[in-house]
């Protein structure tokens, strides 16, 4: 792997990037070690740092290219310094998880530097603590959410392990040819008018979707002070799954209806109407294809789903999301609002150079909470011989936002990460309890 263009859904989050909107995903992880002794940093941060540089696509950097015009490439960085990437950080005393927690917000307030391979770690410790904490933070355009299990997975002992074994280990992808040879030009040029009929047609999708809210205020779409906070939630598995059993649909249904009793709760206890109009949640979907590697570039689509906070009965909630999941899978993730992600592949790399700034102020327009589901490995996992206890998943906020949820199940129980902007949402650990007590509410509901 030494040279390869970025994908067209990659160039466009690299960007749609500013210094208050950063465009990395991120993930705090929490280990507890197995000795007696307070957790040793330095070694810690050695190992992490040992396993970083042993996977090859976080040795690659972003540079501008001449042809494509406005385009851009990965290129392996030649003065890769692992060193420059991983860092420690000694915590106060206290309680580990919420210093971490508050430190893991401010953290992913900073943007990372362009220069050099998108992606940092950090180590958090604290004195008198066997805990300690990794927090990985990666640029979209290197990652999305499946992608990025498949590259940080690499630090943890099960899957080092099995590449020192010999496992197969991330496939190249071979440089693409920036200029086409003669006997291509007729091809490409139909191939580009088909692109542009695609693309069409998926725009206008997207206007249907969203043009009767274009001047509906939303209660969630206020953020802009680039500022960052970081909620955490735990939720039953087994409590997702027995409600599951009884609605139907979905165990993602059974989430995304807990994201909107949440949000209802939440809402009427800080004593505000609730909104007009239902807030809208993209829910990214995968258009990875099995089998293909994490070389690949970004390949999303996404559903829109009213969250019914309107609705005061638990759950016919569940019932209204799972009547709206079920319409925009029988339609397909090529509808709606979320073919935007869809829509990148059809555009050339100047229009995402010039239009994606355009696009991220045009994202409240379309959505007001983006709820996304990350996959992690079903098996037990550690870091240098400490366990892993809990990981929870972070997403970024597009500009005029205020909130993102990230959902990701290990070891029975969910986990879920919420990013949002500080100023417009400082109670944010309110919404996290208002999460917890809606799905004792519906399994209430299915149990009863």
């Amino acid at each position: 792997m030494s040279t390869e263009l970025l994908a067209p859904l990659d160039l466009a989050f690299w960007h749609l990037e500013s210094t208050e909107h950063p465009m990395h995903l991120g993930a705090l992880a929490l280990f507890e070690s197995d000795g007696e002794d307070d957790c040793d940093s330095d070694s810690v941060a050695k190992l992490l740092a040992e396993r970083a540089a042993a996977i090859p696509r976080l040795r690659m950097r972003v540079r501008p290219v001449w042809l494509p015009v406005g385009g851009a490439a990965w290129s392996t960085a030649k003065d890769f310094d692992v060193r420059r990437h991983v860092r420690q950080i000694r915590l106060p005393d206290g309680d580990f998880a919420a210093h971490a927690t508050e430190i893991a917000g401010e953290l992913m307030e900073q943007p990372l530097e362009r220069g050099l391979p998108p992606w940092e770690m950090y180590v958090l410790t604290a004195p008198g603590s066997r805990a300690f904490a990794v927090l990985v933070k990666l640029h979209h355009a290197l990652a999305d959410g499946m992608r990025a299990v498949v590259i940080g997975a690499g630090i943890f002992d099960q899957i080092a392990g099995a590449r020192a074994a010999g496992a197969r280990r991330e496939r190249s992808v071979p440089p693409r040819s920036w200029l086409p040879g003669p006997h291509q030009v007729v091809g490409f040029a139909r191939d580009r008018l088909e692109e542009v009929g695609r693309a069409v047609g998926i725009g206008a999708s997207v206007m249907r979707a969203s043009r009767f809210d274009l001047w509906g205020a939303s209660a969630l779409a206020s953020g802009s002070s680039g500022t960052r906070r970081l909620g955490t939630a735990l939720l039953g598995l087994d409590d997702v799954l027995k409600i599951r059993r009884v609605a139907g649909g979905t165990a993602n249904d059974v989430l995304l209806a807990v994201v909107a009793g949440g949000l209802r709760r939440w809402m009427l206890e800080r004593g505000e109407p609730l909104p007009g109009a239902d807030p809208r949640a993209l829910v990214p979907v995968s258009r990875r294809r099995p089998g293909s590697g994490a070389a690949c570039g970004n390949k999303l689509s996404a559903y829109l789903v009213r969250l019914p906070v309107s609705e005061a009965d638990a759950w016919a909630r569940l019932a209204s999301v799972r009547r709206a999941m079920d319409r925009n899978k029988a339609e397909g993730p090529g509808r709606g609002a979320g073919a935007v992600a869809v829509l990148a592949d059809h555009l050339p790399p100047l229009a995402h150079r010039f239009g994606a700034p355009i696009a991220g102020s045009a994202a409240r327009m379309l959505f007001d909470v983006l709820v996304t589901s990350v996959p992690l490995p079903r098996s037990t996992l550690s870091l240098g011989g400490s366990p892993l206890r809990a990981i929870y998943p972070m997403a970024p906020l597009a500009r005029g936002q205020s909130l993102a949820v990230a959902l990701s199940t290990y070891g029975g129980q969910v986990h879920v990460g919420l990013v949002a902007d500080a100023k417009a949402v400082p109670d944010l650990d309110r919404l996290a309890g208002s999460m917890t007590d809606e799905l004792a509410t519906l399994l209430r509901a299915a149990t009863g």
